[in-house]
């Protein structure tokens, strides 16, 4: 147990027992629970480690401080003096073990040391009863609870105590595999309770054979959690789906599993216990959604309840072994504030889209991989006023929309015979005969691009949309090469004049190599000019490097000077709006005037 005490804002102090791992937040299943609205849910992380007490920063809003010292990503192993700070609140360890160290030197060194090893040794007793006792209540204890919801019953600080686990879990799933086939147990006409309670019931039964061979240091309660969730559920991935600090998570191999953690990526503990694993996890995502993945059709994308996104590769194009990538979505819906809270964007920014959404502009959010352009999508298409009909068109449904006039679209694969495929094209056509007032294409890759420029210059303004691409002229340059795709034989000048009318702004959304996401551009497509398409910058994020302390990307938000050519247009729909937003940021023109006056000097 840890020891921990609690000075609150107001300097009352308490002192509270906590599991070796406990997670830090506001959250009602956090061990540490610290009430305030700076606190993130699950805000950071203290576990025990064989060298001491380690402090994790799990990314939430305004980070964990260690001594006055921001914490990037770990800190430890803490002292009995070090000062915790999360948001107003301080905290310190006070560790038992730690302070009977401490004791002071005029103490008899004898009856010390007696007392400390008869502390380890009770110590050492009481985990093996501990394991003994938790085998004795597997079975109820197992049929009580649902499947793993914590982190903390994937990290395994001890590696020689991993390849334990790692070596009975095997065991364990391999003798539970050949007990259901001896007994003929059809699995796939049983419900997922049932499923669920009779794999309980014969890992229960296992476990009871075994419990002379399982070494008495391993949990059985968490080896049979373990041995669950992987032999009917995601397996390692249960917990870590349920850590809402990871963002996305990479089964390389299934010995090699790396998370996105704050931005960053972490290899995690855990593993599978071995190809067949991993393949029985894909097929239990995919089956459900009819699609498949086999040796002829070795690639697969596909969604889990929530909307997290999945991609799965298998050999013989993954030559390490099947391949598992999950980009998940946050619980808790972003909103335009949280990305003005988080600074991804400036409210200024925020609120020049919310006024171009609600007049009818057609959209483009433009990026790179994973740098948030379904996120800010998802909050653009929020803006469209209530009692609007809503039309999505996706490849794998992810965006969660709040309208009530709302009809969800998403392509289908073809089958086994290569047919009764339904590609994004195909329903983007087909949502012009569904009299939509808005167009939402979850993003252009192909020959749909034609017909979504078709759609916003024939009455279908207000359409959204997101593609890949590094900088807003890039992404015209795209635009381009993606109507071409269609087969049209369009002349280049005849696309960019459909570019040029159809598309008013273009959102630049940019993820740095700190992890932070930020909208680094708004730019304006003014027009056509000598044959090429005229772009005008409204908005940008100018880049001062990488902070010393926290690590993160510096910079400011600012206006480029330049008013949106239809900015009457927001005017005579009610959408008028500070002209000041538009002005250069002060710090922009201090630093220019100062250039001209060294220039002038020299």
């Amino acid at each position: 147990m840890l020891l921990v005490e609690i000075t609150n804002p107001a300097g009352h102090t308490v002192e509270v027992e906590a599991p070796d791992e406990s997670i830090i937040g506001k959250g009602v299943h956090s061990e540490i629970r610290l009430d305030s609205w700076r606190i993130g849910k699950e805000h950071a992380r203290l576990f025990r480690t064989p060298a001491g007490v380690v402090l994790e920063d799990l990314g939430a809003f305004g980070g964990v401080s260690l001594n006055g010292r921001r914490v990037g990503t770990q800190a430890g192993p803490l002292q009995t003096s070090d000062v915790i700070e999360v948001g107003a609140f301080r905290l310190r360890l006070r560790d038992p073990v730690t302070d009977a160290a401490e004791m002071p030197v005029q103490a008899a060194h004898a009856s010390s040391r007696s007392s400390s090893a008869a502390y380890r040794n009770q110590r050492a007793t009481q985990e093996i009863r501990d394991s003994r006792l938790a085998a004795e209540r597997v079975q109820r204890s197992m049929l009580a609870q649902g499947p793993s919801d914590g982190f903390a019953l994937v990290v395994t600080p001890d590696e020689g105590r991993k390849a334990l686990e790692f070596t009975w879990r095997k065991q364990i799933h391999a003798q539970l595999l050949e007990t259901m086939d001896l007994r003929r147990h059809d699995t796939h006409g049983m419900s997922d309770e049932r499923l669920r309670i009779e794999t309980q019931r014969l890992i229960t039964q296992i476990l009871e054979s075994l419990e002379a061979e399982i070494p008495p240091q391993l949990d059985r309660l968490l080896l049979g959690r373990q041995v669950l969730d992987e032999a009917i559920g995601l397996g390692p991935l249960e917990a870590l789906l349920a850590d809402e600090g990871v963002t996305e998570i990479m089964v390389n191999r299934y010995d090699e599993i790396y998370v996105e953690r704050a931005g960053r990526l972490q290899r995690h503990s855990m593993s599978f216990t071995g190809d067949r694993a991993v393949m029985g996890v894909i097929e239990r995502i995919v089956a459900p959604l009819g699609r498949r993945i086999d040796e002829s059709s070795p690639m697969v994308d596909a969604r889990l309840k929530d909307g997290s996104r999945v991609n799965a590769i298998i050999p013989p194009l993954a030559l390490k072994g099947p391949c598992l990538t999950i980009r998940k979505f946050s619980k808790h819906k972003l909103a335009v504030e949280d990305l003005v809270n988080f600074d991804a964007i400036s409210p200024q920014m925020a609120q020049f889209l919310e006024i171009c959404v609600t007049a009818r502009k057609n959209i483009i959010v433009s990026g790179g991989t994973g740098s948030g352009k379904t996120t800010l999508l998802n909050i653009l298409s929020n803006f469209i006023p209530a009692g609007e009909r809503v039309v999505t068109v996706e490849d794998a449904a992810e965006l969660k929309l709040h309208h009530e006039h709302l009809i969800s679209l998403e392509a289908r694969p073809a089958n086994v015979e290569g047919k009764g495929g339904v590609p994004i094209r195909e329903l983007v056509r087909n949502t012009l005969r569904m009299r939509p007032d808005r167009i939402v294409v979850g993003e252009c890759r192909g020959a749909e691009a034609l017909d979504m420029l078709q759609a916003m210059n024939t009455g279908h303004e207000g359409s959204l949309t997101t593609l890949h691409a590094n900088t807003a002229r890039d992404a015209l340059a795209r635009l381009e090469t993606m109507v071409l795709m269609a087969g049209m034989e369009l002349p280049l000048l005849a696309i960019r004049e459909q570019v040029a009318s159809a598309v008013h702004i273009i959102v630049q959304q940019t993820r740095f190599a700190c992890g932070s996401r930020k909208v680094t551009g708004i730019t304006e497509i003014s027009g056509m000019e000598s044959g090429k398409v005229q772009i005008q910058e409204l908005f940008r994020f100018v880049n001062k490097g990488y902070s010393a302390s926290s690590g993160k990307v510096s910079g400011y938000f600012t206006g480029c000077d330049m008013v949106p050519s239809f900015y009457e247009e927001l005017v005579a729909v009610g959408g008028a709006m500070d002209m000041s937003i538009f002005k250069l940021n002060e710090e922009i023109v201090e630093h220019a005037t100062s250039s001209a006056s060294f220039g002038s000097r020299s």
